[in-house]
C-alpha cells in the first residue's frame, strides 16, 4: 500500500485516497458509502474520516454554486500587479469584495489572480474599476472574461 507524506507529516494511504475521491465527487456521502467506496469497515471509514479532518487535510465542507443560476451572469479572472509592501492590507481589502471569489498570490507577470463573479457587465466593470483598482497597493489589472465555465470537470481525485 503507498503512503503519501503531506506537510505537518500527514500520512495518507491508498484507503485514505479512496475516502477523499468519494467525498470530491459527492460530499454528502455516508459513512457506509465512504466504507463502501475504500472497501473498508464503517468504524474504520469514520476513524480515518475524523483523522483527516482534526488534521486539516479535510479544511471544511462547502457548497458548490453554478455561478449563472445563482445570479451571477459575469465571470473573470482579473490579474493584479501589487506593491509588495502594501500586500497584507491590499489582501485584507480585496477579502472584503464578497464578488471575489478566490484570491491566489502568484508568480509570474503579475502577482495576484482573482476569480470574480458578477451579476453582469456593467457590475463586473464596477468591481474592477471602482472597487479592486481603489485599492492604494493595485498599480494594475488585467480583465480576462470567462465566456464558458467548466469548473470542476475532474469529477475526484484518483484513489492509488
Amino acid at each position: 500500500m503507498r503512503r503519501y507524506r503531506g506537510e505537518r507529516g500527514v500520512e495518507l494511504d491508498d484507503v485514505d485516497r479512496a475516502i477523499l475521491a468519494m467525498l470530491s465527487a459527492d460530499s454528502r456521502a455516508s459513512m457506509t458509502e465512504l466504507a463502501e467506496a475504500a472497501h473498508i469497515s464503517r468504524a474504520a471509514a469514520h476513524v480515518r474520516f475524523k483523522r483527516m479532518v482534526a488534521s486539516g487535510v479535510i479544511a471544511g465542507f462547502t457548497v458548490r454554486l453554478d455561478p449563472v443560476l445563482a445570479g451571477y451572469h459575469a465571470s473573470a479572472y482579473v490579474t493584479l500587479s501589487v506593491d509588495q509592501e502594501q500586500w497584507q492590507e491590499a489582501r485584507e481589502r480585496l477579502r472584503r469584495i464578497e464578488e471575489i471569489e478566490h484570491i491566489a498570490l502568484v508568480g509570474g507577470e503579475f502577482d495576484v489572480m482573482l476569480l470574480v463573479r458578477a451579476r453582469d457587465n456593467r457590475d463586473l466593470r464596477r468591481i474592477v474599476l471602482e472597487e479592486i483598482q481603489a485599492i492604494p497597493a493595485v498599480r494594475a489589472t488585467r480583465t480576462l472574461v470567462i465566456f464558458e465555465d467548466f469548473a470542476n470537470l475532474r469529477e475526484a481525485p484518483e484513489a492509488g
